[in-house]
């Protein structure tokens, strides 16, 4: 810090560990670096090569600086890898600040490292609540917003949770970062041809062994006439819930119409374990690239999931989503959706009721092909509204806050 109370750069220590952390720091990263200093710390936390190591390639975002290289373990094991290995960096770096995303193991031990050694913590995408404490997300984002200086929220409601539990200082509406990224690559998955390159490469590897084989792999997927599907969440991998949602995408799948299942490795793992199967027309994939999965949302009948992420963007797509949990901390977006986003938990009777009325058979090819032609993403500008909350030193923050 220079000058009389503004700095001309600052120095920022980003924590990532996760597949969303990473989409939200491409989205951030080239106006962050155009007028300060990052320095990149990868936790780990998602070590999986189909999970986080893509991504890098692919977003163009810069390879990290310090690599933790702690994934696995329990939450407690992981968290307290992520603060022994983060202090030593902190200490070292001497941050004006230290930038932590979302609501992860990754987030906690971000956010606790850099407060301990007094260092100011901004949060991105602060105040979100699904008032489920028995989720470890909610813990992780309650306690992250209560050790920032900047609360970056992205949405009025997360703003209220924040007044609501007293934190009015620093908090700042900025809207979605990742509507940001999507917006800068929503033109190219207008092209519904990234379904049958899919369905070429399923071919592939199921010729060479390397695939699971049911009904629906390889077959030629078109706009409506198939299902995108994502289950991650740690409430979801317990057998009951496995079993309720793998009848929910069992009963929404047929040779007509499959489920595209992109699976987390630890729910795979959880299902082979408990001997669950969803069915031969619900196809098992690995967690898609970026565009792949933005292509295969906006292209589909109806998505299914468990994920946030995916539940907005979904929403900005405009396609009818299925949320398979029973609260949401992205309440706008269901609000908002004029009745294209519905919750229905594991209630298996009311996903089939509620997918019956978003995703009709008769009209959901000609419903795709309008909504990709109509496609008109804006960005939401959170990139450039962070950057230049970051530009005011923490004293002069806390003034206004």
């Amino acid at each position: 810090m220079v000058g009389p109370g503004y700095p001309v750069r600052v120095k920022i220590v980003s924590v990532v560990g996760t597949r969303p952390q990473l989409i939200k720091a491409a989205a951030l990263q080239s106006a962050l670096r155009a007028r300060h200093d990052e320095v990149l710390v990868d936790t780990g936390q998602h070590w999986d090569e189909s999970m986080a190591g893509v991504f890098f390639a692919e977003l163009g975002l810069a390879r990290p600086d310090h690599s933790l290289d702690a994934g696995g373990g329990s939450h407690s094991e992981q968290t307290a890898a992520m603060l022994t290995r983060l202090e030593p960096i902190l200490v070292g770096e001497r941050p004006d600040a230290v930038l932590v995303y979302g609501d992860t193991n990754s987030t906690l031990a971000g956010a606790l490292a850099a407060a301990k050694l007094g260092i100011p913590v901004a949060h991105v995408e602060a105040g979100l609540r699904s008032f489920d404490r028995r989720m470890p997300e909610e813990l992780n984002r309650v306690v992250a917003d209560h050790l920032s200086t900047w609360s970056f929220a992205p949405t009025p409601s997360a703003v209220e949770n924040l007044r609501a539990e007293g934190i009015t200082r620093g908090v700042i509406l900025v809207g979605d970062l990742m509507q940001d990224l999507a917006s800068r690559v929503s033109a190219e998955v207008r092209d519904a041809a990234v379904l049958e390159e899919f369905a070429e490469r399923q071919r592939r590897l199921i010729d060479t062994g390397s695939a699971r084989s049911g009904a629906a792999a390889g077959r030629p997927l078109e706009p409506g006439a198939y299902l995108f599907a994502t289950v991650h969440r740690q409430e979801n991998r317990e057998p009951a819930a496995m079993a309720a949602w793998a009848a929910i995408l069992a009963d929404a799948a047929s040779p007509e119409r499959p489920v595209i299942l992109a699976l987390h490795p630890g729910t795979r793992v959880a299902m082979d374990r408990a001997g669950i199967s969803c069915g031969p027309n619900v196809l098992i994939v690995d967690p898609q690239r970026y565009r792949t999965s933005l292509a295969f949302q906006l292209h589909a009948a109806a998505v299914l999931t468990d994920s946030g992420g995916v539940q907005r963007e979904a929403a900005w797509l405009g396609v009818p989503c299925l949320v398979l949990r029973g609260t949401t901390e992205w309440t706008e977006a269901v609000s908002e959706s004029a009745g294209r986003m519905v919750l229905v938990g594991l209630d298996r009777a009311l996903a089939a009721v509620e997918l019956a009325r978003l995703a009709s058979r008769d009209d959901a090819r000609l419903v795709a092909r309008e909504r990709a032609a109509a496609l008109d993403l804006r960005p939401a500008g959170a990139a450039d509204s962070i950057v230049m909350a970051l530009e005011a030193p923490p004293r002069i923050a806390e003034r206004g806050r």
